[in-house]
Formats: structure tokens, C-alpha cells, sequence
């Protein structure tokens, strides 16, 4: 395993001999190292610098006035390496490492389709919820609506005989975006008879996932090599090979909301890129900033992010807390960006110039997208309370045109049913239990006796199926450690990163304590978790990365870093290999089902 390129170790050149260590190691990408006293000063003082002219309320910057300093960078080089890390900034300037970076995305995001496409199709039963989301997106294809159908419906629809829905719109209660992709999944793979075709789409997402996963974090820790374990490691888990394997809507959720996390990361970088720009224009032309300081012009990749949160949200509402959260977070990095690059009144400055254009650029694109989701409920007038209005005049809010009206109304009774959804269910379990799988969702068991079904009449014993919605345990019970870990080491080191990777983990598992005793008795499972998998993973990588910087230079602590983590990956492969047939219904001994599933819990 090569070194990390991350930049949390260094946040400049290696120091001569007799450099006081102060001068050569800071915190982890540390923003505050720019303010009086921090390493930004420390460093201008080592290279002997004087300082530019100061902007209004704010103490003596440390960068130069001029272009070029002694060892020849620019000032906006060095404002740069400042606000993103010496190797965030050099992580797209070696060849080697770009070559190495694809290669590796290219084999493990394969490595990920074979372990979501193989045998796809089976078993060939509609399991679990798929019952309900390939049903609905069937008819609201063909439709524009999901329809009701008659009782019992599923023996037929798996057998072919897929026309027999209703022509009466059905009470549903999540938004249409996920069922129209696993609709979409259906088209391209065959038609609603192959069972191939309803888990296209979720395949398909699963392993985009991988590729993006990947990316995002070799971005987020300046290093190819952790990008390439961190997608490995969401390659081989059971929660995103069951999902990507299974025709259920949380998996379109997870993969718009990683999207929108990517489009942020990637919004950090270039509105940084601007700021260092801007800034050391004024620098080096001897004058100082504006009271709120230099703007960044229109910010497209968040613009993108919006819109990736509407699909979020219109695949299903718990999408809305990633909203509030990542709209936050963005604006925690515009505030740290401004206050490292030495803006006087930085808070006020985020709080005018980013704050309001990142509320006002996330929230409405993402109602717009969320509400333009609806097209197909607004042009079909048999979709369900489509004519609520008319024939409830008077009622509702009045002054909305009556189509608004309708979905207003459509969505109140969502609300309640979402709010007020209480049954005993076998696999409902606490969010506290989540995050080490205590009690995963079985989507689908069968057993079968010698002779009985597919299973030889010359086996030893009888055979099973199953397909538990389980992740990978030894990487689940890490990460539980890793977010104890990450939280310690953010507060410590004051790393972006740390908050970062915490963000959507907070996003979407938090929330759901709300829903559970003692504060509601609402039945919720397990397998919502694969919304913030990326993030547990992220989370379980953050660590390894700090591991790595924090022994950079020592090569024998180094080796022993690099050969823990390698061990650890082989280990949570080797359990993936053993889990991998209860994760895709592979046809096993009972008895090997017995002993891979281990705590009572789990069955």
C-alpha cells in the first residue's frame, strides 16, 4: 500500500534541519493556523517575509506583498496551500497518481458489479417491499400512477402474467423519483416479467455508488490510495450488496444524497481555488479587501447539490434532513475558508455573502426539483386526490390553485400515516442497534428438504435461501469505534474532514431516535441504514488516514500502520466471502446457514 496523499500532516515543504517542529507540523488541514499566532504566522516569520497591507479589523496577515516570495511561490500558491493543503493541491499533478487513482476506481468498481450482477434475477420472487416499489413502478410507467391490484397479486406478476392491476389510482406514501428509476431499470432490462429487470436500476446505482464513493474520497483525503479502500470497502459490504441487489427505495436515496455530498466537496475546492485567487490579486496589488470581502460568483456545484437533494427528497422525505445538515456544513467551510484567508470580519462576512446565497441556492432548487417530481401526478387527473380540490371546495388551503391544493392535502395524509405507522413487526428494531447491525431485515428465507423444490434429493441436509439485509459485521463494529474515534480526532486536530465524514451519519441516523422508544413507537428496521453506508464508511477510513499522516517520516511506525490496515481488509473480505450467499440467495447447506448466522438476533 502506497502513503496517502492527504495533507493533514504538513501544510507546507518538509523543513530544513533545525526547523522548530512547530514551524514544520500543523493540524489536520487546519483553517485556524491563519490567525494571530498560528502556523500561517509561524511560517511567514521562518521564510522571512514582511506582511501586506492588513484587511480592515483584522491583525497583521502573514503573506507578502509581492508575487513571489523567496522560495518562488505566488502568493495565491500560497494562500492555496493555506486553504486546501499542500496535497490537496498537488493530488492532480502527478501522473502516476492520476494513472494509479483510475486504475484502481476502474478495478474495484468492477469488482463491485460482479458481486451485484451476478445472478441478479434470483431469486425470482418479489421480496420483501419489493412487493410494493416494482408493483408501483410498474403501473406508474404505464400508467402515470401507481394503480391498485386485486388481492394476492404476486404469484401471477412473478409468473408473467403482469397486467392484472386495477384501473384505480393506489394510496401511496413516498414520492414518485425512485419508483420512476426503478421503472426506467425496468425498460432497459427486459420488462416487468424478468426479475433481472426490477433490480437493474438498483444494481446499476449500487455500483455507481462504488465509482463516486471513491472519488469523493480520494478528494476529501488528498489520496488515491484511501479512495481506492474506502470504495473496496462499500464493494463488500452486505448492506450495499443487498440493497443494490433489491428493488427497494432507500437505495436511490442513498445514491442522490452521495451525489450531493460530491457536488459539495467539489464546491469547497473550487470556491477556495476563487477565494485564493481574488485575495492574492488584491495583495499583490497592494490593497486590501472590502469589508465583506472578495464574492466568489455563482456556485454551480452547489446548484448541483440542490438539485440532487430534491431527488433525494423525492425519492423519500428523510432526504430533508440532508438538506438541513449539508446546507450547514457548507457554510461552516465558507466561514473557515474566509477566516484562514485572513478576512477581518469573517463571520459577518460568511454570514452575508455565503450564508444567504447558499440558503437561497440549496433549499428553493431543492423544492423545485421536489415539486417538478410530482409532473407525472399533475398530469394524470386519475392519480390518487388528484380532484381533491374540486370536490372538497372550500377546504384545505383556499388560496392555492387546486391542483397544489390536492397535493398539499395528498401530503398531510402522507405525513400522518408516516408519523402514526405503528405495527409489531419481527425485524422492527432501535436505531441505537443500527449502527453494529444488531438486528438486520431478512428480505427473504426459504428451506427447502432433500428432493423438496431445487434442492437434491442426494444432499446431506436441507438446503436454504436468504437474503438478510445484513452488513458486513467486522466492518459495522469498527466503524461503531471509528465514529468515537472520528469525533475525538476532529476535536483534537479542529479537521474539516472529521465534521465532514460525520455529516451524513448525523443526517441520516440521528433523526430516527425520534421515531423510537421512549419518544414514539413507530416501526422502523435496520436496512434504512444503507442511506448513510458511504458515510460509515467514510468514517471507518477517516482514522487509517490520520494513522498514515500522523507517522509520515517514520517508517517503521509507518510499516506497522499500513500492515494493520492491510490485515483488516483482508479480514472484512474474508467475512464478506462467507456472507456473500446469505446476501444474494445462493442455495446453501442449512446447516452452513446456521453457522454463518451466529446471534440470535440476527435470525
Amino acid at each position: 500500500m502506497t502513503a496517502p496523499d492527504a495533507d493533514a500532516t504538513t501544510t507546507g515543504d518538509p523543513a530544513p534541519a533545525g526547523t522548530p517542529p512547530s514551524h514544520a507540523r500543523h493540524r489536520a488541514d487546519d483553517d485556524s493556523s491563519a490567525l494571530p499566532g498560528g502556523g500561517a504566522r509561524a511560517q511567514a516569520a521562518h521564510d522571512g517575509a514582511a506582511p501586506p497591507p492588513a484587511f480592515p479589523g483584522s491583525p497583521t496577515p502573514e503573506l507578502p506583498p509581492t508575487p513571489r516570495d523567496g522560495d518562488g511561490r505566488t502568493t495565491q500558491a500560497r494562500l492555496l496551500e493555506r486553504l486546501l493543503g499542500v496535497r490537496r493541491v498537488r493530488l492532480d499533478l502527478r501522473r502516476r497518481d492520476r494513472f494509479w487513482g483510475w486504475f484502481g476506481t476502474i478495478v474495484v468498481t468492477l469488482l463491485a458489479a460482479a458481486a451485484r450482477l451476478w445472478q441478479l434475477g434470483q431469486p425470482h420472487k418479489l421480496v420483501f417491499d419489493e412487493t410494493y416499489y416494482v408493483k408501483d413502478a410498474f403501473t406508474l410507467g404505464r400508467l402515470g400512477f401507481e394503480a391498485q391490484w386485486p388481492d394476492e397479486p404476486n404469484p401471477a406478476f412473478e409468473a408473467g402474467d403482469v397486467l392484472t392491476y386495477l384501473d384505480k389510482a393506489a394510496y401511496v406514501v413516498h414520492p414518485p423519483v425512485g419508483k420512476w428509476m426503478i421503472w426506467l431499470g425496468m425498460e432497459a432490462g427486459g420488462g416487468a416479467t424478468s426479475s433481472f429487470a426490477w433490480r437493474l436500476a438498483s444494481a446499476v446505482v449500487g455500483i455507481l455508488a462504488v465509482f463516486l464513493l471513491i472519488r469523493i474520497a480520494r478528494r476529501l483525503f488528498a489520496s488515491s490510495t484511501m479512495g481506492i479502500v474506502a470504495g473496496l470497502l462499500l464493494a463488500v459490504d452486505g448492506e450495499a450488496i443487498v440493497h443494490s441487489r433489491t428493488a427497494l427505495l432507500d437505495q436511490f436515496l442513498m445514491l442522490w444524497v452521495l451525489v450531493a455530498f460530491g457536488c459539495l466537496v467539489m464546491d469547497r475546492e473550487q470556491a477556495r481555488r476563487r477565494l485564493a485567487g481574488r485575495v492574492a490579486e488584491i495583495l499583490d496589488a497592494g490593497g486590501t479587501v472590502a469589508r465583506y470581502g472578495p464574492r466568489l460568483g455563482f456556485r454551480w456545484w452547489r446548484l448541483a447539490a440542490g438539485v440532487s437533494l430534491g431527488l433525494a427528497c423525492g425519492t423519500k422525505w428523510s432526504g430533508l434532513w440532508f438538506v438541513a445538515v449539508f446546507g450547514i456544513l457548507t457554510v461552516l467551510w465558507d466561514l473557515t475558508a474566509r477566516r484562514a484567508a485572513g478576512v477581518g470580519r469573517w463571520w459577518e462576512d460568511s454570514l452575508v455573502v455565503d450564508a444567504v446565497p447558499a440558503f437561497l441556492t440549496i433549499v428553493p432548487t431543492a423544492f423545485v426539483v421536489y415539486l417538478a417530481s410530482w409532473w407525472s401526478w399533475f398530469a394524470n387527473q386519475g392519480a390518487y386526490l388528484r380532484q381533491w380540490a374540486v370536490e372538497h371546495p372550500g377546504e384545505g388551503v383556499t388560496w392555492l390553485p387546486d391542483p397544489l391544493r390536492s397535493l398539499l392535502e395528498y401530503h398531510r395524509q402522507m405525513w400522518d400515516f408516516h408519523t402514526g405507522l405503528s405495527s409489531d413487526h419481527p425485524y422492527a428494531s432501535h436505531p441505537l442497534g443500527w449502527i453494529v447491525q444488531w438486528r438486520p431485515t431478512s428480505f427473504f428465507w426459504e428451506k427447502e428438504a432433500p428432493g423438496q423444490g431445487t434442492c437434491p434429493a442426494d444432499a446431506a441436509d436441507a438446503c436454504a435461501r436468504a437474503v438478510t439485509s445484513l452488513g458486513n459485521p467486522l466492518l459495522w463494529l469498527l466503524a461503531a469505534f471509528a465514529i468515537v474515534a472520528t469525533i475525538w480526532l476532529g476535536i483534537r486536530l479542529r479537521d474539516w474532514r472529521a465534521l465532514a465524514v460525520l455529516s451524513g451519519t448525523a443526517a441520516g441516523w440521528l433523526p430516527w431516535f425520534a421515531y423510537a422508544p421512549p419518544f414514539s413507537d413507530r416501526t422502523i428496521f435496520t436496512f434504512y441504514s444503507i442511506v448513510f453506508t458511504p458515510f460509515v464508511v467514510l468514517t471507518l477510513v477517516y482514522p487509517l488516514v490520520v494513522a498514515l499522516e500522523r507517522t509520515e517520516g517514520r517508517p517503521g511506525a509507518r510499516g506497522r500502520v499500513v500492515a494493520a490496515i492491510v490485515a483488516v481488509l483482508v479480514v472484512i473480505l474474508a467475512v464478506s466471502a462467507v456472507f456473500y450467499p446469505l446476501w444474494t440467495g445462493m442455495q446453501v447447506p442449512y446447516p452452513y446457514w446456521q453457522n454463518v448466522m451466529r446471534l440470535e438476533s440476527w435470525i
